[in-house]
């Protein structure tokens, strides 16, 4: 998974422009379920399941109340309503709602069918948490977003069996999937109160339901192949207005560099990246970016994005998605194999599954020539400020294996952060130690085939194989570092690669730092409003006129702000001039205050990353070339 926050966009865009009782079932049962995209009434959609062959009294239903690669509780179930259960004969039987995921069933012997019906949650994403790539939308007769785990519950101890799926769809969408498509299904029409079009797919256990999510929309699709990886990328443009033709230069182009990166890692035969595109609106997905798949992505992004922004955040969050194919997809704990929907044990490995990925996708880029080195220095550099806005003293596998809890849940962004540095450090270490013959990505290469997607490793095990693998040092980085709570003293790296890491006085502009594309300030589309980013060092002039962290910008000079003239702001703060008087009317712990001043240029401390010129030749030079350019 990758969040982009709503700022960061903007800134892209200036740039710019449990059960009650064990049950048995008999072998080789199939679990049907029929899903209705035609009759839709009130936003919501008919679901019908029919479980295998059921020889228990009670018996529990479930809803997700997570999903893997989402590092959150969102229950699910929420959104089911008006549950109901038939025995084989049409009656009715007795169910009980007993948490928001769970429903209990009694005799349930008799039972041949589950149905209810689903809300979508992009209509209501004020109201959640659910991150939009992993919520569903639905609009009658023009698109559909289907992250089955929305919708498809489950019993206990079928999840291991086959479920059919078979979608009742209106003629003028089309789905785009990973999900294996049945031409010849055995489906009954009588399920649908009035068939037009079946889509029929077969998963072979309730993983596979989950891992692959299905778009349906009006066809908006281009389809490629890479080295014999089959790519298709679908979008859906409320307006009309972006075009997948449009998109699939800067994608084959990305992708193709990503598999002349991976070498001949081959973990997939085919990839689909969903693309959908939200106008913003109070009844759309507001959360931005992206959730990963063994064999697919759902893409969230603001439509409203120039195709420049609209390329380098799809660089940006496709890429790491597609890196996840490493890990976890194909190398990951049992506790991710195993994955426990409605009483999640998290691993103790973000710093693999989501630290590496987010390493792999910022790498790949300089070593295959897409970015300069000072770019990607740059990317570094970045990435070691956001770090600083997190507890540094944290221990990342503890961190990890909390993640659902606090303080831990608030510090989970530093995945992508301190995550991807951890990652950078080990390359630098394992390339420095082998004589750079080995690097990171080899060491992962050398772990997937070891394990690979069926065969999970024990989450205290992986570390020591690691260390076994390579050289001490290695062991000695994680025990401080990363199941330690010592911080990253990052100088010690970049000295052995010949780059001097310095931090000097530099001016900045008043709400971003264009060159690192650091926000000062965020927006919340739930409560519409703009707010100081918290955690972050702020520059001398906010702190001059006495802004902090967490502060809500209600108006400047008079002028009130919000989401909806947040580009004016940022575009008239370009033309204050030195010495003019301003004000700031601000909330800040539910009391408005009025903060008053001059304008200055602000000046912040900023990290810098450069090449040492004296290293002509020498291990330094070599290490260095290895790194970048794998040579």
């Amino acid at each position: 998974m990758k969040k982009i926050s709503f700022y960061i966009l903007i800134i892209a865009f200036l740039i710019s422009c449990g059960s009650t009782q064990d049950l048995t079932v008999s072998k080789n049962t199939t679990v049907q379920v029929a899903i209705d995209l035609v009759n839709v009434s009130d936003d919501r959609v008919n679901v019908r399941i029919q479980p295998g062959t059921i020889t228990a009294d009670a018996i529990t239903f479930y809803i997700p109340e997570t999903v893997p690669g989402t590092y959150s509780d969102d229950d699910y179930g929420k959104y089911v309503d008006d549950l109901e259960v038939f025995s084989k004969t049409g009656s009715k039987l007795k169910v009980e709602r007993t948490s928001p995921n769970t429903w209990l069933i009694e005799d349930a012997r008799k039972l041949e069918y589950i149905q209810y019906k689903v809300n979508d949650t992009y209509d209501i994403e004020a109201e959640h948490d659910i991150f939009s790539p992993s919520g569903t939308n639905f609009k009658k007769d023009e698109q559909f977003l289907l992250n089955l785990h929305g919708l498809v519950g489950y019993i206990k101890d079928q999840e291991e069996f086959t479920y059919q799926i078979d979608i009742n769809r209106p003629k003028n969408i089309e789905a785009t999937t990973s999900l294996s498509s049945q031409k010849n299904a055995n489906y009954t029409k009588a399920t649908f109160e009035n068939p037009q079009q079946i889509d029929s797919y077969l998963a072979k256990r309730y993983f596979e339901v989950i891992d692959n999510p299905i778009m349906y929309n009006t066809p908006n699709k281009e389809v490629f192949v890479i080295e014999g990886i089959t790519i298709e990328v679908s979008v859906y443009s409320p307006n009309n207005i972006i075009k997948a033709s449009t998109l699939r230069p800067n994608i084959e182009n990305m992708m193709k560099a990503q598999k002349a990166y991976l070498g001949t890692m081959n973990t997939t035969d085919r990839y689909s990246i969903l693309l959908y595109l939200s106008t913003v609106g109070p009844d759309d997905a507001q959360g931005f970016g992206a959730l990963e798949h063994h064999k697919s992505t759902v893409v969230v992004l603001p439509e409203m994005l120039p195709k420049e922004a609209m390329d380098a955040a799809i660089i940006d969050v496709v890429a790491h998605e597609f890196f996840h194919i490493v890990t976890p997809l194909n190398l990951h704990s049992t506790q991710i194999h195993k994955f426990k929907y409605n009483d999640p044990e998290m691993s103790m490995h973000l710093w693999m599954y989501e630290g590496i990925t987010e390493y792999f996708a910022q790498h790949f880029q300089v070593q295959q020539g897409l970015v300069t080195n000072a770019e990607f220095y740059n990317t570094i550099v970045g990435k070691i400020t956001a770090s600083k806005s997190y507890d540094d003293s944290l221990s990342f596998t503890k961190m990890s294996q909390n993640i659902l809890e606090e303080p831990y849940a608030s510090n989970y962004g530093n995945v992508y952060a301190k995550g991807a540095l951890i990652a950078m450090c080990l390359d630098i270490l394992i390339r420095e130690k082998s004589n750079r013959e080995r690097s990171l990505l080899s060491v992962m290469k050398e772990l997937t085939d070891r394990y690979g997607p069926n065969r999970p490793f024990e989450d205290q095990a992986i570390i020591p194989q690691i260390t076994e693998m390579t050289y001490p040092a290695i062991g000695e980085f994680f025990e401080k570092h990363v199941i330690g709570t010592i911080p990253i003293n990052y100088s010690a790296f970049f000295d052995k690669v010949g780059l001097e890491y310095n931090t000097l006085r530099v001016p900045t502009q008043y709400f971003l730092d264009l060159e690192t594309r650091t926000p000062y300030i965020d927006a919340s589309q739930a409560d519409n409003t703009i707010f100081v980013r918290p955690g972050i060092e702020l520059h001398s002039f906010f702190n001059e006129i006495g802004l902090q962290g967490g502060d809500v910008i209600k108006a400047v000079n008079g002028t009130e702000y919000d989401v909806s003239n947040i580009y004016d702001l940022i575009t008239q703060s370009i033309a204050w001039k030195e010495g003019d008087a301003i004000s700031f009317t601000i909330e800040r712990d539910g009391q408005e205050m009025v903060l008053t001043g001059k304008t200055n240029t602000p000046i912040i401390n900023k990290a810098t990353i450069t090449e040492l010129q004296y290293f002509t030749e020498g291990p330094e030079l070599r290490l260095r070339q290895s790194w970048l350019k794998g040579s």
